[in-house]
């Protein structure tokens, strides 16, 4: 009887809420200072202004270490222009040739060319998009997966042993290869979320772990005759055969190949799943509160589950695409560190798709760019690094980008004539 009389209670809680308090069409009579209150609230805009902090610390790094500024400040109160002539041009030069080196070269000798920086873009955000999007579900139901590097190497492992070890058809051997990979990360990151599910065992702690775990294994496989590549005492595997190759999308003298459209599909199917499926509401449920989820007669276990199965089936997909797509054997060092920047892309995206996507199109900029700029102007690329970092440090501290960019101030006045203009109104 007491929960009845408490369930009672909170109908009429409920209902108000869900009563709109105003005309539908009253939008329209909002007072403008109210519309640019929420965007200059919302999370799009701060994550945007975090990019351009970012982008400002990476630029005073820029100038403290270029030794022309250094040469020029030795006699700055003599001549300030040319200390700041010379710190103008040490950070133009570098982001320029970031740009030049991310999306276009006008230099080049031809239209492929000038093209080239993009294409690389593409093919170096792949893996990111698509362990980010892995990341990002993870996210969504209520979990920090810390694994994706994890699984992105078992799914990168078993998609080069089907593709090297095994002779099938054209057409159906990539479908199987691509499968594996699928296989390979669900499987890996299934047993963090089955641990979760079952025995309470915190995710970040078994993923890592599992991260140790699939490093090594790899690291073992490479040792074996079945899996060395012939002739080669390196822990390398044999090249995949170009029936498990992903095609390339603009011929041979670019390396972006179909698994940037995967990537794209990918982001497609996330946003279905989370915006229009039931197991994707389900997932949300379990994510913002678990016990309300299991109240309505969710499985949370179910939940935490299908999540990281879907999450790893995502980052064993960046696997492949390692594989088939671009370097088309196994080693160590296959997943690179798309595993850990795959985090950042998808608290940059804030744990949505099409934001991920993007920010997992930033990073492939600024990774491709970044060995350009090191090339052409001797910036070291750990300036790159270290403006990424600066994103996380940002995305992770809203108040602050904030507060940096006055917008607090702006927003409290906003407020303030939104009231007393709603006032006059009522008046």
């Amino acid at each position: 009887m007491d929960q009845l009389g408490k369930a009672g209670e909170q109908r009429p809680a409920a209902a108000a809420v869900a009563t709109p308090s105003t005309p539908s069409g009253s939008d329209f009579n909002e007072p403008k200072d109210s519309v640019w209150s929420r965007i200059v609230s919302g999370s799009g805009l701060v994550s945007i202004l975090a990019i351009v902090a970012s982008l400002i610390f990476g630029a005073i790094l820029i100038i403290l270490t270029d030794p022309k500024v250094s040469a020029a400040s030795s006699y700055f109160f003599a001549q300030p222009g040319d200390t700041l002539t010379a710190a103008w041009k040490a950070v133009s030069n570098a982001y320029g040739a970031l740009f030049e080196s991310a999306f276009f070269n006008p230099q080049g000798r031809n239209f492929g060319d000038m093209i080239y920086p993009f294409t690389e873009t593409l093919t170096v955000s792949t893996p990111l998009i698509l362990a980010g999007l892995g990341v990002m579900i993870a996210f969504r139901a209520g979990m920090f997966n810390i694994g994706a590097q994890g699984q992105i190497v078992m799914g990168a492992a078993l998609a080069a042993y089907v593709g090297f070890s095994w002779n099938l058809p054209v057409g159906i051997h990539l479908i199987v290869v691509i499968l594996a990979g699928i296989v390979g990360g669900g499987i890996w990151a299934g047993i963090a979320g089955f641990l979760k599910a079952k025995t309470g065992a915190h995710e970040v702690i078994v993923t890592i772990m599992l991260n140790y775990i699939a490093l090594n294994l790899v690291a073992y496989f490479l040792t074996l005759p079945s899996w060395l590549r012939p002739g080669s005492n390196n822990p390398i595997s044999p090249i995949v055969p170009e029936s498990a190759q992903l095609p390339l999308l603009l011929g041979e003298n670019f390396r972006l190949h179909w698994g940037f459209i995967i990537a794209l599909l990918a982001t497609a199917f996330c946003w279905w799943l989370l915006n229009r499926s039931t197991v994707g509401f389900e997932m949300r449920a379990v994510g913002a509160n678990p016990a309300a989820a299991r109240t309505a007669g969710m499985s949370v276990s179910k939940g935490y589950i299908v999540a990281m199965v879907i999450a790893g089936a995502l980052a064993g997909l960046a696997g492949v695409a390692q594989i088939s797509g671009t370097e088309h054997s196994l080693t160590v060092g296959i997943a690179a560190s798309f595993g850990f920047d795959a985090i950042t892309v998808a608290l940059l995206g804030r744990s949505k798709p099409i934001g991920t996507m993007f920010a997992g199109l930033l990073f492939g900029a600024l990774r491709a760019g970044g060995v350009g700029m090191q090339t052409e102007t001797g910036v070291p690329i750990d300036i790159v690094l270290v403006v990424q970092s600066f994103i996380v440090l940002f995305i992770a501290a809203p108040p602050l980008v904030r507060a940096m960019f006055g917008l607090n101030a702006g927003a409290k006045r906003a407020k303030k004539r939104a009231a007393k203009a709603a006032a006059g109104g009522a008046a």
